[in-house]
């Protein structure tokens, strides 16, 4: 009887279905806002700014809106998906539309693939914590979206796949973004947020706290971004480039921003850009709005 009693007042907790879609829309417009602050950021070493495309010679900050603007749809759609506890492939099968979306918005430029599978997973996460009448956190949807579809997460892995993080993993043995969407979002966590926070307390700048998370997740991130465009040796370039600037005192030191903008001038000229970091940057800034 005890244990009747907890499943009705755990079904007294589960929202009804115009809860459901009002909750899905604000976990949308949070996830386009942390992309949107993402894209908006400077300085960025190696990414498209809104002053300069950075590493990338097929994409503007221009590009990067009109991906953003079809993708508005999308994370309120996965997040009311994610409510009925769906498999894996289900919500697969959305960011594979979402993608088609964008392609076809950017003229067949990958501008958000990573966002596309990242934030979408963590959408859905909180969407079905909402529906079990659960806390939503940051803590929360990253452990839901590890417990829920981590494993398939992984069996799901296209070893013919092209893409550049799937080359960095067959050559060089790194995980990329799958292996850190399956265990949770550790380095988001565990490095982003933290930088993030502290950064904000030193400061009181929301700005100069997304650079220094962004940096904090250069130096740690096995980056397949940088992996595939420099290999090893840019890889530990871009890394140690970024301790440098978390060294020297980062975003609360004097001088900070032209600092940051000579590492971005340097990783312009080694044709390096840190997409992955930049994913996890957007999944940090959408995890502290949680």
């Amino acid at each position: 009887m005890l244990e009747a009693a907890a499943l009705r007042r755990n079904d007294s907790r589960r929202p009804t279905a115009t809860a459901v879609q009002g909750f899905a829309a604000s976990i949308g417009s949070l996830a386009i806002s942390a992309l949107q602050r993402e894209a908006q950021l400077l300085p960025k070493p190696g990414l498209v700014s809104p002053i300069d495309s950075g590493s990338h010679r097929d994409m503007d900050f221009g590009t990067f809106m009109r991906s953003l603007d079809s993708l508005r749809g999308y994370f309120p759609e996965i997040t009311s998906a994610g409510a009925a506890g769906p498999p894996f492939e289900a919500l697969r099968l959305l960011g594979v539309a979402a993608e088609a979306k964008m392609l076809q918005a950017t003229g067949g430029i990958n501008t958000h693939r990573g966002a596309i599978f990242n934030l979408g997973l963590l959408c859905a996460a909180a969407g079905a914590l909402r529906a079990e009448g659960a806390r939503v956190s940051a803590r929360a949807v990253c452990d839901e979206a590890a417990q829920r579809w981590g494993g398939a997460i992984l069996r799901a892995a296209n070893p013919a796949s092209r893409s550049h993080g799937a080359e960095a993993a067959r050559r060089y043995g790194s995980g990329g973004a799958r292996r850190e969407a399956a265990a949770g979002f550790p380095t988001a966590l565990n490095v982003g947020l933290p930088a993030y926070r502290e950064a904000l307390r030193l400061t009181g700048n929301h700005q100069r706290a997304a650079v220094q998370c962004l940096f904090a997740l250069i130096a740690r991130l096995e980056d397949t971004n940088l992996l595939w465009r420099g290999g090893l040796e840019g890889l530990a370039f871009a890394r140690g480039r970024a301790a440098e600037f978390l060294a020297a005192g980062g975003v609360a030191a004097d001088g900070w921003e032209e600092r940051a903008c000579h590492v971005h001038a340097d990783f312009v000229a080694c044709n390096l850009s840190p997409g992955g970091s930049a994913d996890l940057l957007g999944v940090t800034l959408f995890l502290n709005r949680l």
